[in-house]
């Protein structure tokens, strides 16, 4: 039995370990930033010979996500929330991403590694707008988790 299977901390210390290089290894090697929203906003109105990379970055996340569901089927969320509701949620955080120039990934993860003041204060601004958002979901399902 490795760490990473038996202790919670050991599973987030590899993820973060991941995340940190191959955001790291996107920047060195491309020049880009790993902001998922801007990825497949690139997609979506593609740039000049930039739809390869980021069609395999999109397929890796999408592979990476089945391959955990794969072998460790307890690490995936199932929501306990109706499609609608998780459209709309989803159409609410595609609406930020735009307005703050960036996502959680581009933001939180790349902007803050590179000591950005507007990643920074973006950073502080959806982490604060996430907990009023989750209080705001407990009271109106009656105090449940």
């Amino acid at each position: 039995m490795s760490i990473v299977e038996n202790v919670t901390w050991g599973r987030g210390l590899l993820g973060g370990v991941l995340i940190g290089t191959s955001t790291s290894l996107l920047l060195v090697v491309n020049g880009r930033v790993a902001g998922i929203s801007g990825i497949v906003g690139g997609l979506i109105n593609p740039v000049m010979g930039e739809r390869t990379w980021r069609s395999v970055f999109v397929l890796g996340l999408l592979l990476g996500g089945t391959i955990a569901a794969l072998f460790m089927p307890d690490a995936i969320v199932r929501p306990r929330i109706s499609l609608a509701v998780l459209i709309f949620a989803g159409l609410l955080v595609g609406a930020g991403t735009r307005l703050a120039n960036g996502c959680t990934s581009g933001h939180g993860v790349c902007g803050n590694s590179r000591l950005s003041t507007r990643s920074m204060a973006a950073t502080m601004t959806f982490i604060g707008a996430g907990a009023v958002s989750v209080l705001l979901a407990r009271m109106l399902q009656g105090g449940a988790s």
